[in-house]
């Protein structure tokens, strides 16, 4: 495993994203060649397959192409002490995702860019359709809204499946690769790739479908060294993949709040509302900066370092 006092595996790194690029890409093809792109039935399907692309190349490259004695170690999923070390990142990881959301709705709506109807949920309803508004009138607004929250909260869980498909390449494996770079250039050099992975369905309008896609493309860069950097501090601190997997899927899970918020006759846009915006950036910033202010970023990372006697590990911090 890679720390900032070795050198970045470039065969394994550079292995690593052709194998989670190329699979990944290949699969959004029958998106192009149906003519339906992201409205195509199967899309989803094709969605979650691609996201457990980063996984597979993170299995092959520590399998074959760079060999790591404990494979499942080195991705994150196991790690030295166990659950008792990470499970209480995984309070963060839950609920954090959700409140950094409704704090940039907040944000959005301070600075004019989101019109929210906070207790009255219009653009709730209006989503809805009339068949839930006409056909169940016994349903309240509130009720509804209360519904639709507590499904990111509870439901958010079955996103943490395919976003560990995610993290286990780009957190689990890339991260820990290219700490040699140092950790601001470990995050940002995995936070670009991640971004541009997504380019096929970027094209296709996915989560920019306001902006040119050339546009699109530097926000979900800017997006995902963002989002990124958390993420990555989650899997630094706690030593396991699973806190930041868990945040990724939160992430996904609660993508759908600024509807829930939002004022009928204005529709959504990611561009500059929720953490996929620029107001959102604003937030995701911020926690980085309070991260870095109370000393957590960079993460201190211990060191394994072989003892005078065989088969005896010290442990350092650095």
């Amino acid at each position: 495993m890679s720390t900032e006092h070795d050198r970045v595996d470039v065969r394994g790194a550079v292995s690593f994203v052709a194998i989670a690029y190329v699979p990944a890409w290949l699969l959004t093809l029958p998106l192009w060649l149906t003519g339906e792109g992201l409205s195509w039935a199967w899309a989803p399907f094709v969605l979650v397959l691609m996201m457990f692309m980063p996984a597979v190349a993170a299995f092959v490259v520590n399998k074959w192409i760079s060999p790591q004695p404990k494979l499942l170690r080195s991705i994150g999923i196991t790690n030295p002490g166990g659950i008792r070390k990470w499970w209480p990142y995984v309070l963060v990881a839950w609920l954090g995702p959700p409140l950094a959301a409704f704090i940039a709705l907040l944000v959005g709506y301070l600075l004019r860019v989101y019109q929210a109807d906070w207790t009255g949920f219009s653009g709730l309803l209006e989503q809805s359709g009339p068949t839930v508004v006409g056909s169940a009138p016994q349903t309240s607004p509130t009720t509804l809204a209360l519904t639709q929250i507590g499904q990111m909260l509870l439901l958010g869980w079955l996103h943490v499946v395919p976003a560990l498909g995610e993290e286990l390449g780009w957190r689990g494996y890339l991260t820990r690769a290219l700490l040699p770079l140092g950790q601001p250039g470990a995050f940002l050099t995995t936070g670009v790739l991640w971004g541009l992975w997504h380019a096929p369905v970027l094209i296709l309008g996915y989560n920019y479908p306001t902006v040119p896609v050339v546009v699109s493309f530097i926000m979900m860069v800017c997006f995902c060294t963002l989002v990124g950097t958390l993420l990555s501090w989650l899997r630094l601190a706690s030593g396991s993949v699973w806190p930041s997997a868990i945040a990724h899927g939160f992430l996904n899970a609660v993508a759908g709040l600024a509807m829930v918020f939002s004022k009928a006759g204005h529709p959504v846009d990611n561009a500059s509302v929720g953490l996929l915006g620029w107001t959102g950036w604003i937030v995701l910033g911020l926690l980085i900066l309070v991260l870095i202010m109370t000393g957590k970023l960079p993460v201190r990372i211990p060191v394994e370092t072989v003892g005078i006697s065989q088969g005896v590990n010290r442990r350092s911090r650095r």
